[in-house]
């Protein structure tokens, strides 16, 4: 048996796992449908008709606050830092100075992303 196999296998049980649940959900999900359930959900603003511009006739819609963004990016810039820096911190020793280099540049870099989430606002809560 070669090294694919399980890595197959465990992949073939997920995938099958996902789709059951899926289908099983449905099945056996509950099925009361109202009308707040179907209207559109954009964090808490009230959605327009037309996104951008508006048609002849029609008001111009507003546009979405780029503070949503600047969370999420803030989440993804440490959350994938601490992903690195733990196998980084387990090897430190074996790792020598390339190791060393190689995560001073990676943290300059998301160093660089933090400061202009900083500038931008994203760390001020209203």
């Amino acid at each position: 048996m070669n090294i694919e196999t399980p890595t197959l296998v465990l992949g073939a049980v997920a995938a099958g796992f996902a789709v059951f649940s899926v289908f099983l959900a449905s099945l056996i999900g509950p099925k009361r449908y109202n009308r707040a359930k179907l209207e559109p959900y954009e964090c808490g603003i009230e959605p327009t008709p037309h996104a951008i511009g508006g048609g002849p006739g029609s008001p111009a819609g507003q546009r979405f606050p780029v503070k949503y963004y600047l969370t999420a990016m803030l989440f993804i810039i440490f959350d994938i830092e601490i992903v690195f820096l733990y196998p980084w911190a387990v090897h430190f020793d074996s790792l020598g100075l390339f190791g060393l280099a190689a995560m001073a540049l990676f943290i300059f870099n998301v160093s660089v992303a933090y400061a202009y989430e900083w500038k931008r606002g994203g760390l001020s809560w209203d």
